[in-house]
């Protein structure tokens, strides 16, 4: 089939021009990294924290094939958080290394790049799947109610919900997601598939962080989603769900020299608006 354009183009000196060479450095030269924060978050739970600007941090399979869904926030401003939808347009539906995610409007800047992936060779399977999913969103309990009649209070929605509560967030401040190690596409009839999850025990998705980061993830209570969880053929998949990892390194201070922090949007304009003096201000003239 031949290829058609994507929409969105990089021109020279855009951003979506990434320093490759930068960015290669950050994922190759790792003996002057320091681990600053390493925890393992257990299955069908979830769990925040904080990355400062200019840190890399690691999602790691510890034991083996495990989804995560996978939040983002501006950790000094929650309104500007992970913006899935345009960053599937401006980068792929599913991502990999020099890809970024973006933040939602009005600020509009990559959050994170991603430096380094373990699973970047998976490619196009023979169903058109592949890994790191933009196309879907996160597990929760409304949907999981309107198809079962059943509650479970443990789909990523909710784990997510759990796992920023401590930080004064709600359930208004959880969005949709990277589905970190995913296999994901659309079929013949155009509808969303999943497949069961690639990835081994030690493998890893890497960011730099462009801002000081809020991060939540969650372990998919689907496990590595190699058995249905809906449908005629449904059952629980807890015998396929695994913990996944998270280290956080702070990078050796050359590897930092010359790179900023990202400004957000430049737009400033009033939406075609015009600002009207107010009746009762008038009336005091």
């Amino acid at each position: 089939m031949k290829s058609y354009p994507a929409a969105y183009q990089s021109s020279k000196g855009s951003a979506l021009e990434v320093d490759r060479p930068f960015y290669g450095r950050v994922a190759e030269e790792t003996a002057g990294r320091e681990l600053v924060d390493s925890f393992v978050i257990p299955i069908r739970s979830g769990r925040a924290w904080t990355v400062p600007a200019g840190h890399v941090f690691r999602i790691v399979a510890v034991e083996g094939p495990q989804v995560g869904d996978f939040n983002l926030w501006n950790l000094h401003n929650p309104r500007e958080r992970f913006w899935a939808s345009r960053t599937r347009q401006l980068q792929q539906a599913h991502v990999s290394s020099f890809d970024r995610l973006w933040s939602c409007l009005p600020f509009l800047r990559p959050m994170v790049t991603i430096t380094n992936d373990s699973l970047a060779g998976y490619g196009i399977d023979e169903h058109g799947g592949r890994v790191h999913d933009l196309l879907g969103t996160r597990c929760d309990p409304y949907v999981n109610r309107m198809l079962t009649g059943e509650d479970f209070h443990f789909h990523c929605h909710s784990n997510l919900v759990r796992a920023v509560a401590p930080y004064g967030l709600t359930e208004f401040d959880v969005h949709d997601v990277l589905n970190v190690f995913q296999v994901t596409g659309l079929n013949a009839e155009d509808k969303y598939f999943m497949k069961a999850c690639p990835a081994e025990k030690g493998d890893f998705l890497e960011f730099f962080a462009e801002i000081d980061l809020l991060c939540a993830l969650s372990t998919c209570p689907g496990g590595d989603l190699s058995l249905p969880m809906w449908g005629p053929e449904a059952r629980d998949p807890l015998e396929v769900c695994r913990p996944l990892g998270v280290e956080v390194y702070r990078l050796d201070p050359a590897l930092l020299e010359g790179w900023r922090s990202p400004p957000v949007a430049a737009y400033r304009g009033q939406h075609g608006l015009r600002l009207e003096t107010p009746a009762w201000e008038k009336s005091r003239g």
